[in-house]
């Protein structure tokens, strides 16, 4: 790895691919639920390494793109795979990516998030999502930078802001900010489905 940083303005093709390259390793990280603890270490690599490479801000080796690829579990080719995720701002119904559960891996409890924007890269993230009757974090309260909106379209959710609860029908929306300890519960009897926005991405 050569160990210099891509300063702004010099090389600018060469930076704009670093950064690229850089989200990319970000989103992919993300959507598997990794940290960067965590990708350090199954890649090998240093975290400050991998958080340079992630910002754009280092000029990797291809053998060490080889160690982030095997520690993301994915070819090192789809690290490269920068133009595609460019080619439109819209995502179709059916090529919607599934998240995990707010960064703790794919829930096994009836709910369902998928990412609604094109990637986890913008300064917002748009998740559509799905819980069933009796759905409830409570014992895992959410905490953390940031703001969020959200706006039910069908069934019940109660949204509790540092113990406070909100009960929310369709058609009802809420704004809070991420720093308040929340968590949400399905009181009904139906599947709800609501639009969440989040600033900045937490996933």
């Amino acid at each position: 790895m050569l160990d210099r940083s891509a300063a702004p303005g010099e090389n600018l093709p060469v930076a704009a691919m670093l950064s690229e390259v850089g989200n990319q390793i970000r989103s992919i990280r993300k959507e598997a639920g990794l940290t960067l603890d965590q990708l350090s270490e199954l890649s090998g690599l240093s975290i400050g390494i991998v958080s340079q490479i992630e910002r754009g801000r280092a000029n990797p080796s291809f053998a060490t793109l080889v160690q982030l690829a095997h520690g993301l579990g994915i070819p090192v080719g789809r690290l490269f795979q920068v133009q595609d995720q460019r080619r439109s701002p819209v995502v179709r119904k059916t090529e919607r990516r599934l998240l995990d559960g707010h960064g703790v891996g794919i829930p096994d409890d009836g709910s369902r998030y998928e990412l609604l924007t094109p990637d986890l890269n913008g300064a917002l993230e748009v998740t559509w999502v799905e819980t069933p009757p009796g759905y409830d974090t409570s014992g895992t309260p959410y905490r953390h930078n940031g703001e969020e909106f959200g706006l039910v379209l069908s069934g019940r959710k109660d949204v509790y802001l540092d113990g406070v609860r909100y009960e929310l029908g369709a058609g009802d929306s809420i704004r809070y900010p991420s720093t308040t300890p929340h968590w949400y519960v399905n009181p009904g009897d139906e599947t709800c489905t609501a639009v969440w926005v989040t600033t900045p991405p937490t996933w």
